[in-house]
């Protein structure tokens, strides 16, 4: 029998940021064609390489 990949397991971050910032964040975000999330991915898995991002 093959192996059967488990499944990604993700990670639920809470965090307190101020309003404009986030609201500026996920504006570029959106006018870049990315989802916030897709950015903050790219950047925890740049810090878990090189650790500083």
């Amino acid at each position: 029998m093959a192996a059967s990949l488990k499944a990604v397991k993700k990670m639920k971050i809470d965090y307190n940021i101020d309003r404009v910032i986030y609201d500026a964040f996920i504006k570029t975000c959106t006018r870049k064609g990315f989802t916030a999330s897709t950015v903050v991915e790219q950047f925890m898995k740049k810090y878990a390489e090189t650790g500083q991002i």
